[in-house]
């Protein structure tokens, strides 16, 4: 499923048309976006947590050649699903 799938779903469900809820989608996905850019934890009762966690600078290998590179610290957006969503996937 995509963008566009997702936005058909909800216009079917709703009763609005494919463009307000693709406005819709997109809204919700870049206010996301910009709560995780900004380090908040998003919670969403029912689906589940995205949460930002922060990687430590680390030596790794390059397959190729074998030759040792610094990987930089980052950070990166995780999800952890609700309990609902995880009886949903293993029912």
């Amino acid at each position: 499923m995509n963008n566009s799938d997702l936005a058909d779903a909800l216009a079917a469900e709703s009763g609005v048309s494919k463009a307000e809820a693709r406005k819709a989608v997109d809204a919700v996905f870049a206010a996301i976006a910009q709560a995780a850019a900004s380090g908040e934890e998003i919670s969403l009762n029912g689906f589940g947590k995205f949460k930002v966690k922060e990687t430590a600078a680390r030596e790794g290998r390059n397959p190729a050649t074998g030759e040792t590179i610094q990987i930089a610290a980052a950070r990166k957006l995780t999800f952890a699903p609700a309990k609902a969503v995880k009886d949903k996937l293993n029912a």
